[in-house]
């Protein structure tokens, strides 16, 4: 009985786990820009007893009986489909086209050092530059300032009449006399392993140290400068959608709940099974 109860409770550990990565994705259906996760499950060390070394019969599966001890939560995938693009018309809102290409943003670290991030949320707004008070700086809808193709910040001056950025991410402050007044490339890289993509809020990831996994890292991720930049597509006055299917993810947390309470109910069973065991040594 104890056997029971241990593989399910190993189990609902880790489908407690798969709840966590469903409710996220069901929290984030309607952020910006956000790509959903799922898990996938593998089987824990399994013990192997062997009572009948001389069996002969004929059989497709291996000798003996193989005891396993409940499922883990092997790895959780992040999925990089398109989301549907919705329209705005607002100037400083921009939606990728193509999966795999991120916009280029400044994070602050674990260890108090800025770094890069990528994040697919193309909602920019414009804020005063603390270094030059006739600059605007162009952000995050969370302060992040955005970065160009050289992984500087975004400044355009003051008093222009509208912003145009085209397909290729080129963004320019035009006055009004059609005069262009500043034009920068805002930065974009193609991640080429997106599982090595670690989250670190605001929906922003940021890459590993590449060096300590010894991954080279034109193998993971592509700057889009030069002719590359003629491969980004991107459209102004939209943004991207989460690519949560919500119907799906409430199927999933249904299948995970009633995994959870079969476990839940098997450790019961298995209590109930030890009273009656403990009651007839009593006896």
């Amino acid at each position: 009985m104890l056997r029971s109860m241990i593989t399910a409770a190993n189990t609902m550990a880790q489908l407690g786990q798969q709840l966590d990565v469903i409710s996220n994705n069901i929290a984030n259906s309607n952020t910006t820009g956000f790509k959903r996760r799922e898990t996938n499950f593998g089987e824990l060390l399994a013990q192997q007893f062997t009572n009948l070394p001389n069996d002969k019969a004929t059989r497709l599966t291996p000798n003996g009986v193989r005891y396993g001890v409940g499922a883990r939560l092997a790895e959780t995938n992040l999925v990089l489909a398109q989301g549907a693009l919705t329209k705005t018309d607002r100037a400083l809102d921009v939606a990728l086209a193509k999966e795999g290409q991120f916009f280029h943003v400044l994070v602050q670290g674990e260890n108090g050092a800025q770094e890069i991030g990528y994040t697919r949320s193309g909602a920019f707004y414009l804020t005063p530059s603390a270094e030059n008070p006739n600059e605007l700086m162009l952000v995050t809808s969370d302060g992040h300032p955005v970065l160009d193709e050289n992984n500087a910040p975004i400044l355009l001056p003051e008093g222009f009449k509208n912003i145009t950025i085209s397909n290729n991410g080129t963004i320019a402050a035009v006055a009004s006399d059609g005069r262009v007044m500043r034009r920068a490339n805002i930065g974009i890289t193609t991640i080429l392993r997106p599982q090595l993509l670690q989250s670190v809020g605001d929906n922003i990831f940021t890459l590993p140290d590449l060096n300590a996994l010894n991954v080279n890292e034109t193998d993971v991720a592509v700057n889009m400068i030069g002719n590359l930049r003629n491969q980004i597509s991107m459209t102004q006055g939209a943004l991207e959608q989460s690519n949560v299917d919500l119907g799906a993810e409430l199927t999933d947390m249904m299948i995970t709940e009633r995994s959870y309470q079969l476990n839940a109910r098997a450790i019961s069973l298995s209590d109930q099974m030890l009273g009656l065991i403990n009651g007839i040594r009593s006896s």
